[in-house]
Parts: C-alpha cells; sequence; structure tokens
C-alpha cells in the first residue's frame, strides 16, 4: 500500500462528477490513506456530508462559519492537516476561484491557507464547452505553474449532458497515480 498513513484531503466542488468521490474516497482508504473531505456548498447539493462521514469516519468540513472546533481556526488547522489535497471534481468556477487567490468558501480558503510545500493535484470536471473555453484554458495554465499544482488532464465521452466530448473527471487511477507520483 504506497498511500498508507498519507494524509490526504479531498476538496469535492458543485459539479455532477461529484458523487465520483465516493469512489475515490473508498479507494484512498482502501490504498491505506488517511483522508478528511471538504466540500463546497453547491458539492452538498449532489453528495451529503453524511455520505463522506460515514465513509471516512471523520466530520466534513463544509461551512466557513461554522466551526466543528471552538479551540482552533479550523481553516488554517486543515490547512495544516494534509500530505496532499486532492480536489475532484474542481470545477470552472473553483479553478478560477484558485487561481486568483479567491477564499470565500471553506475550500478554497484552506486551498489558499495550504504550506507552501503542500502538493494538490486537481482533477477538472465540466462541460465540454466549459472546459474548452478559452478563460478556464487559461486558468488551468495560470495553476499548472504554481510551485505544487498537478492539473489532470480530464477524459473524454458522453457528459452527463450528453454533450460528447473532453470533460469527463480524471479515473481513480490516474489520480491515485498522481499521489504516489509525488
Amino acid at each position: 500500500m504506497k498511500l498508507k498513513n498519507t494524509k490526504v484531503l479531498v476538496g469535492i466542488t458543485g459539479g455532477v462528477a461529484a458523487y465520483k468521490a465516493c469512489s475515490l474516497v473508498t479507494t484512498l482508504l482502501r490504498e491505506g490513506a488517511e483522508v478528511m473531505v471538504m466540500m463546497t456548498d453547491s458539492a452538498t447539493k449532489f453528495v451529503t456530508p453524511l455520505t463522506f462521514q460515514s465513509l471516512t469516519n471523520k466530520p466534513v468540513y463544509s461551512d466557513l462559519w461554522q466551526s466543528k472546533d471552538q479551540n482552533c481556526v479550523e481553516h488554517i488547522k486543515i490547512a495544516h492537516w494534509p500530505d496532499v489535497v486532492v480536489i475532484a471534481p474542481a470545477t470552472a468556477n473553483t479553478i478560477a476561484k484558485m487561481v486568483n487567490g479567491l477564499a470565500d468558501n471553506f475550500l478554497t480558503t484552506v486551498v489558499l491557507a495550504l504550506l507552501p510545500k503542500t502538493p494538490v493535484i486537481i482533477a477538472p470536471a465540466m462541460n465540454t464547452n466549459m472546459w474548452n473555453h478559452k478563460t478556464t484554458q487559461d486558468n488551468v495554465e495560470k495553476l499548472k505553474s504554481l510551485n505544487n499544482y498537478t492539473v489532470l488532464n480530464t477524459r473524454s465521452g458522453i457528459l452527463a449532458c450528453r454533450d460528447e466530448g473532453a470533460g469527463k473527471i480524471p479515473s481513480n487511477e490516474s489520480i491515485i497515480e498522481a499521489i504516489n507520483k509525488l
């Protein structure tokens, strides 16, 4: 188990591919990783925090203003915890926020507060037109230029919206492989 005792913070954003994070979390746990989950409010509309709490046996962080631990500044505590952060799925919205340093939810606040050495793996998922849009592609290139950021390639196929093309979330295997390369 290459990931044994690796602390993986999984960030889930609000795209339909959010349900795929359930199998990613299960795979990470099976590989021996210690996993915590943070979600955007939009992600909680697709999959409930209770699902991830049940899978990880840990609290799920989604509300910047409702602390689970009154004895600390929670987003800073969480930002100092992981060996690696995986954002899967990463929407165009969250990618744009990260590129511009916007910290308006728990996930983006944690990402901005990460220790400089913490690697961040981005697994994008969105509609083909959104993925291929020049603004999204420019944002992806900016993220790739930052230290410690890895942006995985989307897969092609039929999307949830029935469009066909690039934009499908990378496979769990490619996400695990990216973590192992670190």
